[in-house]
């Protein structure tokens, strides 16, 4: 007896479906093109000889390729103290950051919160307006934070978009649970923090996720705030690097000919920015199953 092929999911469509999801292939692939190539690019051209990259482009000849630019990189001081800041920077304001949204959306979650309405306004107001750089510079300066850590990490800890996820995840969850929990004697600091979180971990991954992105990728807190070199964070000796085209001395002091310092300062560009890329790339694996359920689960009430 021949047994009967049954069909793919997408030959069940009728024809109006199969041409937009054809469509939607397309462009995706598109996009996954243009994000991959530049990506393959940098890679490999951060293992090729300054002078052959320039001259020839990529090559995959393997005597033409070479670790110089990790191992100038990997050795200057000044690469290493911006990478244990932007760590540094990146943990700490994740963490006040996840810690002041999800106190914040509690209360803004609960029904009977009173004046929950004028404070969600405030809120969104803030969202739109701003006073600017200027007089939160001013304000920065007055309160003695210049030039600290504290400059970068506590102006933008709170984010009202990032409370409004965490708020619609807490009203996601069945209110039966805090009800057995106010009949077994729970306070609503136990209710918080022993029953409610431990159910919130894709929000909290999540938040943690996008909190240590948006810091690592940051640079513009500290470039207004920070004058000491020793408390600059990586993306500030990258940019330097990249736009400014200006690398460390140390990293090449050794080239005789201005001709070659170029090169090498070309080379240098990938090479950290690869190093630069790696913590994000090591990290988001472990989080990508919070993530996409946080994110889901965070959309469905609005």
């Amino acid at each position: 007896m021949m047994k009967v092929k049954k069909k793919s999911e997408f030959a069940k469509y009728p024809v109006e479906d199969k041409i937009i999801l054809t469509a939607g292939y397309i462009v995706l692939g598109i996009f996954l093109v243009a994000i991959i190539l530049p990506m393959i690019y940098i890679v490999l051209a951060s293992f090729i000889e300054p002078v052959t990259l320039q001259n020839s482009g990529l090559t995959f000849d393997f005597s033409k390729w070479t670790l110089m630019a990790y191992e100038r990189v990997i050795s200057n001081a000044q690469i290493w103290v911006g990478f244990k800041n932007a760590v540094i920077y990146s943990v700490l304001f994740t963490v006040i950051s996840v810690v002041i949204t999800l106190l914040a959306a509690y209360p803004m979650s609960r029904a009977d919160f009173r004046g929950r309405g004028f404070l969600n306004t405030l809120f969104i107001i803030t969202m739109f307006f701003g006073g600017g750089l200027i007089p939160t510079y001013l304000l920065i300066s007055n309160l003695g934070l210049l030039d600290t850590m504290w400059a970068v990490l506590l102006p933008g800890a709170f984010s009202v978009w990032n409370m409004i996820i965490a708020r619609t995840y807490y009203q996601g969850i069945p209110r039966d649970l805090q009800e057995a929990a106010e009949i077994d004697g729970a306070t609503e600091m136990v209710y918080f923090f022993q029953i409610l979180l431990p159910v919130c971990t894709p929000i909290i991954a999540t938040l943690a996720m996008w909190q240590f992105v948006g810091m690592w990728n940051s640079y513009f807190d500290a470039m207004i705030y920070l004058n000491s070199e020793s408390k600059q964070p990586l993306q500030l000796v990258l940019r330097s690097i990249l736009i400014q085209n200006q690398p460390e001395p140390g990293m090449v002091s050794d080239m005789q000919s201005t001709a070659a310092r170029a090169q090498l300062a070309e080379l240098l560009k990938y090479a950290t920015i690869i190093i630069s890329s790696l913590p994000l790339m090591v990290m988001y694996p472990f989080f990508q199953k919070y993530f996409d359920s946080g994110i889901m689960a965070g959309a469905i009430k609005g």
